[in-house]
């Protein structure tokens, strides 16, 4: 059975309400499908009993996504928003409460990869990274923190990349900052906010196949079966993961099951981060 006809959970997330920044798949309006880190747990949660927030800067994108957990038999909405910019987070923040009441999980999945050091890449295309990798998810915590902390309870889980912790072959600067920012952020959250039953986690995901590598990483190859083979044969598996082992570590992160697990920067790469 694949994963986009499994049927649902365990109920691991009855009750919840799940808020996913970057919900919908960076391949929707290239035409590179498939499921995306933000589509793939949006989904995964929903079929673990959660209700969704899909969000996403493309309206279409959200959508896709609230339709697929309303096709399975889940619960949803979908929102647009600009994750840097303050007043749409807000907005979404409030869309959530409105509907559903409460904030059981953040999940900030927000992120580009911007090509190019110092000398290539543009002041203003070094701050749009940081700010779609890191502010978007400073923006979020300001704005679902204080729902969290009245509550007494909330999980944040932080989308982030081995990228955070290695440096690879690509040279996407404002990537490597942005992403080992975000993990010590997370560090920094966890610590700050444990004693108001709140816990930050982050995953990193190493080399992976997902719609966001054909219209972002591609171009650093001869060709699409150049960069599939060369990412095949980094893994130490011998192949690349897919958005489902992402979203599957993150719905432990944001379950109960992970009520003790605090601060961890959690990669999920085959074992990458080790060599």
């Amino acid at each position: 059975m694949s994963e986009s006809t499994a049927p649902r959970g365990l109920g691991r997330m009855e009750g919840k309400v799940a808020l996913v920044f970057g919900a919908g798949s960076s391949g929707h309006a290239s035409g590179h499908t498939g499921w995306s880190n933000g589509s793939a747990a949006s989904a995964l949660y929903a079929r673990e009993g959660a209700r969704v927030v899909a969000v996403d800067l493309v309206p279409a994108a959200a959508e896709a996504t609230r339709d697929i957990i309303l096709k399975e038999g889940g619960e949803a909405i979908a929102a647009s928003a600009d994750a840097t910019k303050s007043d749409d987070v807000a907005a979404v923040v409030g869309q959530a409460l409105a509907a559903y009441g409460r904030i059981d999980v953040l999940h900030n999945n927000v992120g580009v990869t911007i090509m190019g050091g110092p000398l290539e890449i543009s002041e203003e295309s070094w701050r749009r990274g940081l700010d779609l990798n890191l502010t978007s998810a400073f923006l979020a915590c300001k704005h679902v923190l204080p729902v969290m902390i009245e509550q007494g309870k909330g999980a944040v889980v932080n989308i982030s990349s081995a990228a955070g912790a290695v440096v690879n072959e690509y040279p996407y600067a404002s990537y490597y900052a942005s992403k080992a920012g975000l993990n010590h952020f997370t560090r920094a959250m966890a610590i700050q906010y444990a004693k108001q039953g709140i816990r930050v986690n982050a995953i990193m995901p190493g080399i992976m196949d997902t719609p966001l590598i054909y219209s972002q990483i591609s171009g650093q190859y001869g060709s699409v079966e150049d960069m599939v083979a060369a990412r095949n044969a980094r893994s130490p598996t011998g192949r690349m993961g897919d958005a489902w082992d992402v979203a599957r570590a993150a719905l432990f992160l944001a379950s109960d099951e992970a009520k003790y697990v605090n601060g961890v920067i959690l990669p999920v790469d085959g074992g990458l981060t080790c060599l």
